[in-house]
């Protein structure tokens, strides 16, 4: 594993710089906050996994059409 770290960050390649990896946090922390809302809601914790599928058929596109508009 370490040579791998190291053969990435060798060749200039930062996680932290990645576009899609930046992308992939932001929605993530979405997912996050709208999984505590409805969790809040419902008056247990509803689970990552059903607060997943519930954003992304219901908020996702919305969403990115925001950011997208946003940058």
């Amino acid at each position: 594993m370490k040579t791998n770290a190291k053969k990435s960050s060798e060749a200039g390649f930062s996680l932290a710089k990645s576009k899609f990896y930046n992308e992939f946090l932001a929605e993530r922390e979405e997912i996050l906050k709208h999984k505590w809302i409805e969790s809040e809601k419902a008056g247990h914790d509803i689970g990552f996994e059903r607060a997943l599928l519930d954003w992304v058929v219901n908020h996702r596109d919305k969403w990115r059409a925001a950011r997208k508009v946003a940058k």
